[in-house]
């Protein structure tokens, strides 16, 4: 077989250049490694931006938290792992998350702004004169209360109380007091750690 150069497929071999065939394989091999990277860099690239995303999503809208100590036991335990929606308006057995002192705190909402909180010695709470009804306290207690009740919850405030009563510190003393709406992480909403325990809070 010759070519236009009127060498033979045998000559080209001899001289050292390359064939017709070797030329066509040689192109099909680097289009296909250019395919390859193409699709290797659109891939990474996916993976990169669904990453960002989901970061985003997590730390703008529904922040990720581990529980740490029993305040809210037996509705969390420490080592529980909850996720947040971003909120500031809250209703009465509603569970929130807020900083304080750089920490984050976990509480249960017990009342809004303008409202009464009143708690007597048995650990029976009541808000405008209405006793509670707490299904997720498992043993009521005044617990550490140094402020002077009945209380009325300041503006743009809410009360806030652990369900383990006799050792959470909340809105009951000085010392955390109403939580502010700066101060609000989210509402807690679901638990996804452990998972034999996963699910909705309530």
């Amino acid at each position: 077989m010759t070519n236009k150069s009127g060498k033979t497929t045998e000559e080209l071999l001899q001289e050292g250049l390359p064939t017709t065939g070797q030329l066509s394989r040689e192109l099909k091999r680097v289009r296909y490694n250019s395919g390859f990277s193409g699709m290797l860099r659109s891939t990474v690239g996916i993976l990169v931006t669904v990453a960002a995303a989901a970061v985003l999503i997590a730390v703008l809208l529904l922040p990720v938290l581990q529980i740490y100590g029993t305040s809210m036991s037996p509705t969390m335990n420490e080592g529980d792992i909850m996720v947040s929606v971003k909120g500031t308006k809250f209703e009465t057995g509603e569970v929130v998350a807020f900083y304080y002192n750089n920490k984050i705190l976990v509480k249960r909402v017990i009342a809004n702004a303008g409202q009464w909180v009143d708690v007597d010695q048995d650990g029976n709470v009541y808000v405008n004169n209405v006793k509670l009804e707490e299904p997720y306290i498992v043993e009521k207690s005044y617990g550490e209360t140094n402020i002077t009740l009945p209380y009325q919850v300041p503006d743009s405030r809410i009360f806030v109380m652990g369900d383990n009563r006799d050792v959470s510190i909340d809105s009951r003393n000085s010392s955390v007091g109403c939580v502010s709406d700066e101060q609000i992480v989210g509402k807690i909403v679901f638990r996804i750690w452990p998972l034999n325990q996963a699910g909705w809070v309530k």
